[in-house]
């Protein structure tokens, strides 16, 4: 018997104190997440480190070497804080230079007399690093070994990853049920943990919610396969009746 290969793996990592200050919201997980389910890719860590040399490098080192892929955002401008580029060059030992075809974007864009010395700090990343397309602003994003550096503005982000979805590694794609009832999360507990050990391919999760001035909870069950999230969700509403309760089936995709 032929065993499934397990599914490509990644983490995301947001660098930006605007973001751990509240100034900026982050968009940009959801989006990414979303885009790599789909293509079959386990999205396994997130993290937020602000712009500190160190810390980057040290997040960088950390989840390159735990998974197939590792997506960043934010960092890659014109200004002085922008520090990624740099931080990704010492993560991996290696300098940072100014890309031939990176700078010859910019002059292109910008006419080969208006790319200022801030622009073409845009044109710098870590040797060996190859270049993402940036279909919005031109400025590429880059990546080297199995780290992928992004811009933190959405819409240049999400142009970026449609660039880098074709060329990542495809997994079985992932699929949900979702069963929603109103019994208390500490009712379901036991027989919910029962279902997980009998199921120990699909990933089970509780997700409580107050809607129209009523407690309840969603039951989400995840995995690659239909037919064990079909006989899992089937065990869910037949544990929610046992319980005196009623299922609704929310998600079946």
């Amino acid at each position: 018997m032929t065993q499934e290969k397990p599914a490509p793996t990644a983490a995301v990592l947001v660098i930006g104190n605007e973001i751990l200050s509240g100034r900026t919201q982050d968009v940009n997980l959801n989006w990414i997440a979303t885009k790599l389910v789909a293509r079959g890719i386990k999205l396994a860590e997130a993290r937020v480190v602000p712009d500190i040399e160190d810390e980057i490098v040290a997040a960088v080192r950390a989840l390159s070497g735990r998974y197939d892929y590792v997506f960043t955002t934010g960092g890659i401008g014109p200004t002085h804080d922008d520090i990624t580029a740099d931080s990704i060059a010492k993560a991996f030992g290696v300098p940072v230079i100014v890309h031939p075809e990176a700078k010859a974007l910019l002059e292109r864009h910008y006419g080969a007399g208006n790319v200022s010395d801030a622009r073409m700090r845009m044109a710098r990343v870590p040797e060996g690093a190859v270049l993402i397309e940036n279909p919005v602003s031109k400025a590429p994003g880059f990546r080297i070994g199995n780290v992928f550096i992004m811009a933190g503005v959405p819409a240049i982000m999400r142009g970026m990853l449609d660039a880098i979805i074709p060329t990542l590694a495809e997994g079985k794609p992932f699929h949900q049920r979702s069963v929603a009832c109103h019994i208390a999360e500490s009712v379901l507990a036991e027989p919910l943990g029962a279902i997980q050990l009998r199921h120990p391919d699909v990933d089970i999760g509780s997700y409580p919610w107050f809607r129209d001035g009523a407690f309840g909870v969603s039951l989400v069950a995840r995995g690659t396969d239909t037919g064990a999230l079909d006989i899992v969700a089937d065990e869910i509403s037949a544990m929610i009746r046992k319980l005196g309760g009623d299922p609704v089936l929310e998600i079946a995709d």
